[in-house]
């Protein structure tokens, strides 16, 4: 990971390690909320990608029945470069994940996270409200896939 000092402004925010965090707790207690169990861990490296990329975000549907697989054929062009942009965005996802667990936003037994919003509400500055909100409708979406590898093979993420 790049050194603060050395990144982009731009890209600093967006990637802070505090909003990661936010993004994937919020998205796993939503996970949690709707499944009865806890978030796969692997589903954090396809999260960022599909809510901090802003096509992308505003691009996914409001309800959670439809599939993921109609919103891939939907969305071609946004699809395309989702490999890409979640490979892009493994070692911001690792730094945000590692700084939920350190302030206790996010707790990994084995394979799966919990994580804990709290009472606090997300900042209500650009988009950051938009995008927490976002990752929890994809918390609960997720839930809808049979595994997580039918997710990374609908999305064109390879390992």
């Amino acid at each position: 990971m790049q050194q603060w000092s050395r990144r982009n402004p731009a890209v600093a925010d967006l990637l802070n390690p505090a909003l990661v965090a936010t993004v994937v707790s919020s998205a796993a207690v939503q996970y949690e909320s709707s499944a009865a169990g806890p978030m796969p861990f692997e589903l954090s490296f396809l999260l960022t990608p599909l809510v901090l990329h802003r096509d992308t975000r505003l691009s996914l549907p409001q309800r959670t029945n439809s599939h993921l697989t109609k919103w891939v054929s939907d969305h071609a062009v946004l699809a395309a470069g989702f490999g890409a942009r979640a490979k892009s965005l493994v070692e911001p996802t690792r730094e945000g994940l590692r700084f939920g667990v350190r302030e206790g936003a996010i707790v990994f037994d084995g394979a799966t996270i919990t994580g804990y919003m709290g009472s606090k509400r997300p900042a209500r500055i650009g988009d950051v409200a938009d995008v927490v909100k976002k990752a929890g409708f994809v918390g609960r979406w997720f839930t809808k896939l049979d595994s997580p590898a039918t997710a990374f093979a609908l999305l064109g993420v390879t390992v």
